[in-house]
């Protein structure tokens, strides 16, 4: 998700086109919600090839679901499990509608705040995605709550999007940025968990 500073679309604007896999060319509509937009396609694009062979079977975080662009364009390319996060209760709900739509199964949405959801007992995820509104301060906690509180897998990719004037992000340690983005006012990352050297 990417929320923008303060500014509405239009309802007519609010919709999303799935880029790949089962459901390519599938278009979703999400509320009209103040300053949500999905993650652009031209990002998405690059995102899942920087993804290539990390995504089918595996398991999906989206931590700030927003329009579900990122989850939904996972759960296409097979991904075994899509967990969205949402504490909007209409942006919610329009995701679990658009799920019913395209009959995707193997999304779960959560209709809460992603630190009550943090706070949960932790799944190990293999790919998570975040995105959070921008002007927030909530990329750099909300990293460091998923890697301290057991949510990525040992070998697990994260997608962090924010505004391009913050820089590069502080990482947790164990954590670094292998591929790096910037689309107008939009920084976005690739960070892995490093590998564990063997005992």
């Amino acid at each position: 998700m990417t929320r923008g500073r303060g500014t509405r679309r239009p309802a007519a604007t609010n919709q999303l086109r799935i880029i790949g896999g089962d459901w390519r060319g599938r278009r979703l509509r999400f509320p009209d919600a103040e300053g949500l937009r999905p993650t652009g396609d031209r990002v998405r694009e690059t995102l899942f090839n920087w993804l290539q062979g990390r995504v089918y079977g595996r398991r999906c975080l989206d931590v700030f679901a927003g329009s579900g662009a990122l989850g939904f364009e996972a759960a296409s390319r097979g991904a075994a499990q899509v967990v969205m996060v949402e504490a909007a209760p209409r942006v919610a709900e329009a995701l679990r509608a658009n799920a019913a739509l395209l009959g995707a199964t193997a999304v779960q949405v959560e209709a809460q705040r992603a630190e009550a959801f943090l706070q949960t007992a932790p799944q190990a995820f293999d790919l998570i995605f975040l995105d959070p509104p921008f002007g927030k301060a909530l990329l750099e906690p909300t990293l460091c709550a998923l890697a301290a509180g057991g949510w990525c897998a040992p070998d697990a990719r994260l997608y962090l999007e924010c505004e391009a004037t913050l820089g590069d992000p502080t990482l947790p340690r164990g954590y670094s940025c292998v591929k790096r983005g910037r689309a107008g006012q939009t920084a976005y990352f690739l960070v892995a968990r490093d590998a564990v050297p063997a005992a």
